[in-house]
């Protein structure tokens, strides 16, 4: 195989909670990932000199050792002594600094990728153990789908799938540091009720309802996001009076997801974000449905 195109997926979280900071500053978290069918686009081709060439459609993108897509090539380059190169085109869909686990994504699909061009049999867990050097995110970037993640996001549990139903996603424009975001979290500090119900979005997936989902949906990192920005808090508020079950930011932010009963609903309330009334709040709309 001298070429291969791979599709990455993006993730939005369906309950994001902390649990507490750790003496070593990493913060135990438990949070529910689900992939969305948005994605970048990625072509991947061996070269016979040994370097790694990295395009993108977005000018602001690093090409080289900053960008996790390089760094998971190089990884594997590294360990298996290959001496030929890789080239590798990326066509960036999903929001960037959004909290969509748009670069462990592009990362994890390089390193599918390089297992595939380079023939290195390695399993997905081999790559999950490698992956998350690079990022929590990227082990269950690899395997996609439901899952509850634990740990610092590298323990995960598969989960029942999330039904099909229309998302939309709205990202305004600003990007959050998402270590900006755990610095002033504080968690130890929180109350109780701060805390979202992570097990009555699992009982909600099992019994596979939709709007019991949505209804118990919720992001602890909000409380401090949303202080600082609030143009989060009214795309929440507009994409609920559009129609949307429910609406929270995912991941550490800025990215708000709507997830919708009604298919009309939703392609309201993505017009109406794009183009309409609230065409000022978000500076990308998407219209979308869980990756199943």
């Amino acid at each position: 195989m001298d070429s291969v195109k791979l599709q990455a997926y993006g993730k939005i979280n369906l309950s994001l909670d902390v649990l507490r900071q750790r003496e070593d500053g990493y913060h135990d978290v438990r949070m529910i990932m689900q992939t969305v069918k948005l994605h970048d686009n990625i072509d991947m081709q061996k070269t016979k000199d040994p370097e790694i060439k990295l395009t993108t459609n977005l000018s602001f993108l690093p090409v080289n050792e900053n960008n996790l897509m390089y760094r998971a090539a190089r990884m594997l380059i590294d360990e298996f002594d290959i001496k030929e190169g890789v080239s590798m085109q990326l066509k960036k869909v999903i929001p960037v600094s959004a909290g969509m686990a748009g670069g462990s994504t592009d990362a994890a699909s390089v390193l599918y990728g390089m297992n595939k061009l380079f023939n290195l049999r390695l399993s997905t867990e081999d790559l999950k153990l490698r992956g998350v050097k690079l990022g929590a995110d990227v082990p269950f970037c690899l395997t996609r789908g439901t899952a509850l993640s634990e740990g610092i996001g590298e323990v995960l549990t598969p989960l029942k799938k999330l039904p099909s139903c229309p998302i939309v996603l709205a990202k305004p424009a600003i990007s959050v540091s998402t270590k900006f975001v755990y610095q002033n979290l504080h968690v130890n500090d929180l109350p109780a009720e701060a805390h979202p119900d992570v097990d009555a979005v699992i009982a909600a997936l099992e019994k596979q309802d939709v709007t019991e989902v949505a209804v118990n949906m919720g992001n602890i990192l909000e409380t401090v996001t949303c202080k600082k920005y609030p143009e989060i808090e009214l795309i929440k508020d507009a994409m609920k009076k559009l129609g949307a079950v429910n609406a929270i930011m995912s991941g550490s932010g800025p990215t708000v997801f709507g997830i919708f009963s009604d298919v009309a609903e939703a392609k309201k309330c993505y017009e109406a974000l794009r183009f309409g009334k609230y065409r000022n709040l978000a500076k990308q709309v998407y219209l979308t449905e869980p990756w199943r």
